[in-house]
C-alpha cells in the first residue's frame, strides 16, 4: 500500500504540505493541491483513518438525529432528499454520516452520551418536533449542532419559508376564484405545521377570508392517514370547502383518496393543493399542485453551516430560511360559479 511518503517522494513536496492538502487545509495554492490529489489517484492511496483522526484531533464524523413522531426517518420522502444533499456535500470535506441508536453495548443512551462516545466532530438534527429535554442537553453542549426544519435562536437553523409558501397555496386558490378554502394543517407541536398555519391565517385575512374554526382539522404528524381522516371531517361538513390546502403532501395523498373514494372529482368538484413536493407527487392521478421545498439547498446550507462551526471550533446562531415555489399541475382548478 503507498503511503504519504510515496506521495511526498513522487510530487517533491514535504510530507507537511502532502498531508495538509490531504486534510483539506485552505492554505496551499490549486496547483500544487492538484499535483498532489492527481499523484494520490495516480498510486491509489487512501489514508488511515486511525492516523488522520490522531494527526487532526477530528473523528471525522457527523452524527444524524431524527426526531419525529411518525418513526420513519430516512423513509420520509423529504427528509431523504435533504440528508442525501447534506451528505453529498459534507463527504467533499472528508467526513461521514452516523446515523444515532441510542443502545451502545445493550444499554440505553442519551443522544448526548452516545455522541461523546463516538467522538463525533458536529452533529445535524432532523427536527419536526419542538425541543425535547435530549435536544435540549445537546443544544447546550459544546458539540457544534445544526437544527434542520426547525427554529432557535439558540443554534443554527435551517428551514423553509413556510408561511410564504401558505401564502402562494392560498393565492393561487383564491386567484382561481376559491373563497371556501380549508385547511389540513400539521400537529401544532411542528415547526412546519405551527408556521405553516400561520401563514395560511394571514393570507386569509389578507385575502378578507371568513374562515370557520371548523375548516381548520389537525392532520397529525404529516402522514398519508392523518390526511384521511382530517378529509373525512371535512367532507362531512354541511357547507363543504370548495378547496383544501394541505400541510403536508403525504396528507395530500390521504386527502385524494378520500376524495375519490366518496366519488368527487379532481379538480372539478373540489381542489387540493399539498406542500413538499414529494418525488411521488407528479405520478399521482390527478397529479398534485403544492409548494416545492428546496432539499437540496436545505441540506447544502446545513452542511456548510455545519462545517463553519467544526473548522472554527465554535458554535454559531444562524438562522436561513430556503426559498419555496408553487408547483402547478392538475389538482387545483376554477371554482365553479
Amino acid at each position: 500500500m503507498p503511503t504519504i511518503y510515496d506521495i511526498a517522494q513522487k510530487t517533491g513536496f514535504s510530507i507537511a504540505t502532502v498531508s495538509k492538502v490531504l486534510n483539506n487545509y485552505t492554505d496551499v495554492n490549486e496547483k500544487t493541491r492538484k499535483k498532489i490529489l492527481d499523484t494520490v489517484n495516480e498510486l491509489g492511496y487512501l489514508p488511515n483513518a486511525n492516523a488522520r483522526s490522531l494527526t487532526t484531533k477530528k473523528s471525522w464524523t457527523i452524527g444524524v438525529v431524527f426526531v419525529e413522531a411518525l418513526n420513519i426517518g430516512m423513509k420520509h420522502p423529504l427528509f431523504s432528499g435533504v440528508i442525501e444533499s447534506f451528505r453529498k456535500r459534507v463527504e467533499q470535506s472528508s467526513y461521514d454520516l452516523l446515523f444515532v441508536s441510542r443502545n451502545i453495548g445493550n444499554e440505553k443512551k442519551s443522544y448526548l452520551e452516545h455522541f461523546r462516545y463516538r467522538g463525533v466532530d458536529g452533529v445535524v438534527i432532523v427536527s419536526p418536533l419542538n425541543f425535547d429535554s435530549e435536544v435540549q442537553s445537546l443544544l447546550e453542549s459544546d458539540i457544534p449542532t445544526v437544527f434542520i426544519d426547525m427554529h432557535s435562536r439558540e443554534a443554527s437553523v435551517v428551514f423553509s419559508d413556510n408561511r410564504h409558501g401558505s401564502e402562494l397555496a392560498v393565492d393561487y386558490l383564491h386567484s382561481l376564484g376559491h373563497r371556501k378554502i380549508a385547511h389540513i394543517a400539521g400537529h401544532k407541536k411542528t415547526f412546519a405545521g405551527e408556521e405553516r398555519l400561520k401563514g395560511f391565517l394571514e393570507a386569509c385575512q389578507k385575502h378578507h377570508l371568513d374562515i370557520t374554526d371548523e375548516y381548520i382539522v389537525n392532520g397529525g404528524y404529516f402522514g398519508f392517514e392523518g390526511g384521511e381522516i382530517a378529509m373525512k371531517a371535512l367532507l362531512s361538513l354541511e357547507d363543504m370547502p370548495t378547496a383544501v390546502y394541505v400541510a403536508g403532501d403525504s396528507m395530500a395523498l390521504g386527502a385524494i383518496k378520500v376524495a375519490n373514494d366518496m366519488g368527487l372529482k379532481i379538480p372539478e368538484d373540489i381542489s387540493i393543493i399539498g406542500f413538499d413536493d414529494i418525488d411521488v407527487a407528479k405520478y399521482t392521478s390527478p397529479s398534485l399542485t403544492t409548494i416545492k421545498q428546496n432539499t437540496d439547498m436545505i441540506g447544502t446550507q446545513a452542511a456548510d453551516l455545519l462545517l463553519q462551526q467544526i473548522n472554527e471550533k465554535s458554535k454559531l446562531t444562524v438562522a436561513m430560511t430556503i426559498p419555496v415555489e408553487l408547483v402547478k399541475r392538475d389538482s387545483c382548478g376554477e371554482a365553479k360559479k
